[in-house]
């Protein structure tokens, strides 16, 4: 930590001529690295059928 103990402090950079991205923008940069490809799709196929099943009961 002792390496960092001159810049630790400063403020964050912002520029003056480009607005920030939004964390929408920002994480769609990185979804076609995603490492769980088809997650969500399972998760949401989980839902239905548990949903299903608790209606049943």
């Amino acid at each position: 930590m002792d390496d960092y103990r001159d810049i630790i402090n400063l403020p964050h950079r912002q520029s003056q001529k480009r607005q920030r991205m939004s964390l929408h923008d920002r994480a769609a940069q990185f979804a076609p690295f995603a490492a769980l490809t088809g997650y969500d799709e399972e998760l949401n196929k989980a839902e239905v059928t548990f949903s299903e099943e608790q209606e049943e009961a």
